[in-house]
């Protein structure tokens, strides 16, 4: 069986990239097609020595620093790779990877990071963090961003069977495109036996510095509570401007190698995050430490933590709101079970990710080649 990956970037290595090194350990002779490849060479081990096709976004000019300012051209450029010498076609997709074309005897199978959210539910998140509100510019974008929304759903016809990352995907899907799914929740890396430390007196919050993950609030609440403190890593375009607002009682780090991140995690109180997610990596690798999860009660995160169990839930993005999340963490009589919390943690491993993607394309094959044969046989009747 000849197999195809589609994926939409390779920029960096963060979490799609981590599926799409997945999907390499399971169909290990599959050819790679994406837009860019600019992955650099410190983080290109995983993708071994397969065959990578991009496209001529690769070449246009600045594609390497402004790839994508070329969006309107992303659903062409998707369109114009060849996939059809291959048996499966399995696209790794947050944007246009699941556009491809492919034929009624392929098989494709999309796991969905997300509909393009800039051009659905978060355009005027997108257009107000753009400064795109209002004027000619706006108008261009709001333009751009409805013909991407036809064209997406458009081919959405053209995928076989989608996988969501969580249920909270799933729910946009079936929204956006009309189409029901099955979760597979993504690999997280978590170590098999967990290092279960004794805890320090601080909370930690770990996450890209950029606007949606609001670590704003999250420090905000810990200003107003001075005797608590709370450990910040993680760089981005705000990193700045977060250890200004920072009071004395918070610590932002910035960027800190992996070890020091996982010391950090091991040792918390709680792991803190605000971010309305579509899956969320960070509160699972904290939970493989045993570390109990405080966090906005919306999007992915209903998926991987369990309230009362594993962490809580805070009902809205406002300070005051994980303020009170905070003390009712504190008040709580219970001890936290921090074994019970890693044990939990386990389910998101790698392995178990291959298991339940594998199950899914060998059902998708199954359907597709029981079809063929039936119309093979209605046709000598």
């Amino acid at each position: 069986m000849r197999v195809a990956i589609i994926h939409d970037w390779l920029t960096v290595y963060a979490g799609a990239e981590k599926v799409l090194k997945q999907m390499l350990i399971l169909y290990p002779n599959a050819e790679i097609f994406t837009l860019v490849d600019f992955l650099p060479d410190k983080e290109r081990a995983f993708l071994r020595s397969n065959k990578i096709h991009t496209s001529f976004i690769q070449r246009l000019p600045k594609a390497k620093s402004s790839y994508r300012s070329y969006l309107p051209l992303m659903p062409l450029a998707i369109e114009q790779f060849d996939v059809s010498g291959f048996d499966l076609v399995l696209s790794s997709s947050h944007a246009v990877a699941k556009g491809v074309l492919t034929g009624p005897d392929q098989v494709h199978v999309c796991y969905c990071h997300s509909p393009i959210r800039y051009a659905w539910d978060l355009q005027p998140q997108y257009l107000r963090e753009s400064k795109l509100e209002r004027g000619p510019k706006s108008w261009a974008a709001r333009a751009i961003l409805s013909y991407i929304r036809m064209w997406d759903v458009r081919t959405a016809h053209g995928v076989d069977q989608f996988v969501a990352n969580s249920s909270f995907i799933a729910r946009r899907i079936q929204k956006v495109y009309g189409k029901s799914s099955v979760v597979v929740p993504p690999p997280v890396d978590v170590p098999d036996v967990p290092s279960l430390s004794a805890r320090g007196d601080y909370y930690v919050t770990a996450s890209r510095l950029v606007p949606y993950k609001r670590i704003d609030l999250i420090i905000k609440a810990f200003n107003a509570m001075p005797d608590k403190r709370l450990v910040v890593i993680g760089s981005g375009p705000l990193l700045a401007q977060f250890k200004q607002l920072a009071g004395s009682n918070v610590d932002v780090m910035g960027y800190q190698p992996q070890n020091v991140l996982e010391q950090h995690l091991a040792n918390a109180k709680a792991f803190v995050f605000a971010a309305e997610e579509d899956f969320g990596i960070a509160p699972v690798e904290a939970q493989a430490y045993g570390t109990p999860v405080i966090a906005f009660g919306k999007g992915g995160i209903l998926d991987s933590v369990i309230d009362g169990e594993t962490g809580i839930f805070f009902p809205e993005q406002t300070t005051d709101a994980v303020s009170q999340a905070i003390k009712t963490f504190e008040s709580r009589a219970e001890p936290w079970d921090h074994r019970r919390i890693a044990s939990h943690a386990l389910e998101f491993r790698p392995e178990a990710f291959r298991k339940q993607l594998s199950a899914q394309v060998d059902a998708a094959l199954a359907i597709v080649t029981d079809t063929a044969e039936g119309r093979r046989r209605a046709s000598k009747a």
